[in-house]
């Protein structure tokens, strides 16, 4: 175990879309307890893992990078000595690994931590209970912090994991007006809002916010491309609307990719339903207006921003309304504009370091047991080819190394795969669906 901050801490990183990863290995880095960090990275193999673009537009480099199921990250952490691992994973995952990893019998187990990618605005018992078990659960927030403590304690878990931390991708230089440039950013969502009506209503009032300011550059910030899946499904592109939009596009008005941040460096307004770019952009201090056309709702999120000042329609934007930010609100969720952010992962460092020095950390205890939830434990866990005690299920053992030829053949078949399972979320599985309504 690393004893000094000279000494290199060895972490391991599971995420399962490229948000994750970027949320996971950018939270290893800030709660590690040393400045040498070595830093492996699982991308878990499914409907929503990274391509290699997404991976290089999100920018977080790995001193190593694998695709691998549940089991063979399980396997890596029996083989490999680990000091911390990260779950950046979604809940039903998280537990799932949870119980793998204390079904393995370590002798010196990892120091195990999670939490949330983003703004918790849904499924908060849910995701919090499937979490449960982690040596450290993060908030993103004090607002998250006392949330997260009394669902543990409503149900009589310990809420001792749950420690106060902030966004890690929180960063920039503060905004600041630049003479003749004029810029408004709508930063999407891939499932808010869902339905093809709503999303042509945004997109067609932003086009008409553009043709009325002729002067502003104004810019459709998208996640993926068509046929990419990031944390949630898009089942409606808005590339695909833009295009079959009547009247065309106005010739200041484009749609762009690339890292946020770079985004937020050139914005002037950033707009959106209810994304984290939101608060990525309060922290810099960047003006930053949250929709009400749609109404205030906890489907799209937009509720988690009651009391910050920033709900505003289309209408009131088109007039020049500018929300100005609460700033009580602004500092119950973490957003730390104030400067405090440079010590906001101090808490989860403390705790991280303080669990690897322990002589020997308990076994891990998860709130969901056999006992506890029997008619809803053994089928999650079976969803990740692990039986109910955490080992793997018959027919998950472990086989040979493919190597040479074979493996380059079967990495191409997999990647083949892949995208024909894409294809078919994205594109079948919804025409089906609104077949099935006529």
């Amino acid at each position: 175990m690393p004893t000094s901050t000279s000494e290199a801490v060895r972490v391991a990183v599971l995420a399962d879309s490229d948000t994750r990863w970027k949320w996971g290995a950018l939270t290893a880095r800030r709660i590690a307890p040393s400045t040498s960090v070595e830093l492996s990275g699982f991308l878990l193999r499914g409907r929503a893992t990274p391509t290699a673009r997404q991976l290089a537009e999100v920018g977080v480099r790995a001193d190593e990078l694998r695709e691998v199921t549940g089991n063979e990250f399980l396997r890596a952490m029996k083989e490999e000595p680990y000091d911390v691992v990260v779950l950046a994973l979604v809940g039903g995952g998280v537990q799932a690994m949870l119980h793998g990893l204390a079904a393995l019998g370590l002798a010196r187990r990892p120091v195990v931590v999670t939490g949330y990618v983003g703004v918790v605005y849904e499924k908060l018992s849910d995701g919090l209970l499937l979490r449960h078990g982690a040596d450290v659960v993060l908030a993103n927030s004090r607002h998250d912090a006392d949330r997260f403590r009394a669902v543990y304690e409503g149900v009589g878990a310990d809420a001792g994991a749950v420690t106060e931390a902030a966004l890690p991708f929180l960063g920039g230089a503060p905004y600041r007006a630049v003479e003749g440039r004029d810029t408004v950013v709508f930063a999407v969502q891939p499932s808010v809002p869902e339905s093809r009506a709503d999303r042509t209503y945004l997109l067609r009032r932003l086009v008409e916010h553009a043709r009325l300011h002729p002067g502003r550059e104004v810019l459709l910030k998208l996640r993926s491309k068509p046929g990419e899946h990031t944390t949630h499904l898009e089942e409606i592109p808005y590339q695909k609307l833009a295009d079959k939009l009547p009247g065309g596009l106005p010739p200041n008005f484009r749609l762009v990719y690339g890292h946020m941040g770079e985004v937020l460096d050139r914005t002037d307004l950033l707009v959106t339903v209810s994304s984290t770019a939101a608060l990525e952009a309060l922290h810099r201090r960047i003006p930053t207006a949250v929709l009400t056309d749609l109404g205030v709702r906890e489907a799209l999120g937009n509720h988690h921003f009651l009391g910050s000042g920033l709900l505003a329609s289309w209408d009131q934007l088109d007039g020049g309304h500018r929300p100005t930010p609460d700033s009580d609100w602004l500092s119950r969720q973490g957003v730390a504009a104030d400067g405090s952010y440079d010590s906001a992962f101090d808490e989860a460092r403390t705790r991280v370091a303080e669990l690897l020095l322990a002589p020997g950390l308990p076994p891990l205890a998860p709130y969901y047991t056999p006992t506890t939830a029997p008619g809803y434990l053994p089928a999650l866990l079976a969803r990740h080819h692990l039986a109910p005690d955490g080992t793997p299920l018959a027919g998950a053992a472990p086989k040979a190394e493919v190597t040479g030829v074979r493996r380059v053949v079967r990495d191409a078949v997999r990647e083949a795969a892949r995208g024909a399972y894409r294809h078919g979320v994205q594109r079948v599985a919804p025409a089906i669906r609104r077949m099935g309504e006529l």
